[in-house]
């Protein structure tokens, strides 16, 4: 038995060791003709609730003013108000990373007494800069995204983007469920095996499903057939499904 089990570990992928559900309901067993031959097939389930630990929110901010000098001017002097209130709310300047500034010269169409277009007029200029903050520390980002009014209050034009979660040991959870759900899949087959009188031989295939990373209870019309990560929400659920198929002796 620990051959064989070491044999379906080898063609899925390593193990790890962590705790969550198995999913029965979800597992599909039937006996069918592989090769040639009688074969058990299962597929077995597992899922994992666990909260996000990393995440990542921008935001952006601009100027315009008629010339690029002092469109520099007055976004350099944001980017100061910016950084500032980031750091008085807790951001450490390890955790904010300030982009490039775009700039962009604005046109403005012009009509002659008819109302018939002409020409479009070059105009003033109009500068934008985004600013990233990436930390472990969720809450006090989330706080801080909520409320920016004291830095729209500073004159700064301001926008806040919707903060995206992430999971830094997903690789660790990845194993954990493909081990969860290998064994699921092998106690139908034993299981099948035993009910019908039969006994299994050897592993003939094993194929993994793909990953589904879904905001928690969510419905199953979030999955998708290539597979789902959702970075909206901190609370994810993580399922993965494995096929086997044994050989009857």
């Amino acid at each position: 038995m620990n051959n064989v089990k070491s044999i379906i570990v080898a063609i899925i992928i390593g193990l790890s060791a962590m705790g969550c559900v198995v999913l029965g309901s979800m597992g599909l067993v039937k006996m069918r003709k592989v090769n040639n031959a009688s074969g058990f097939s299962a597929t077995g389930s597992a899922k994992c609730d666990f909260v996000s630990d990393l995440i990542v929110w921008r935001g952006d901010f601009n100027v315009t003013a008629e010339t690029t000098s002092e469109a520099y001017a007055q976004i350099k002097e944001d980017a100061e108000k910016t950084k500032k209130f980031m750091m008085d709310n807790g951001v450490t300047e390890d955790e904010m990373v300030f982009s490039s500034v775009n700039i962009y010269r604005n046109t403005y169409p012009q009509f002659d007494e008819n109302g018939n277009y002409i020409r479009d007029l070059q105009g003033d200029y109009t500068l934008s800069q985004q600013v990233e903050i990436s930390s472990s520390d969720v809450e006090k980002v989330e706080k801080l995204s909520r409320d920016i009014s004291a830095i729209i209050e500073s004159g700064v034009q301001f926008n806040s983007w919707s903060p995206e979660y992430y999971y830094t040991r997903l690789d660790e959870l990845k194993l954990q469920l493909i081990e969860e759900a290998t064994a699921n899949a092998r106690q139908r087959i034993e299981l099948m095996a035993q009910e019908s009188g039969a006994q299994t031989g050897e592993l003939l295939s094993a194929n993994l499903g793909v990953f589904q990373i879904t905001a928690q209870n969510s419905s199953s019309d979030d999955y998708s057939y290539g597979g789902t990560f959702n970075t909206g929400s901190k609370n994810k659920t993580a399922s993965i499904t494995v096929k086997l198929n044994y050989a009857v002796k």
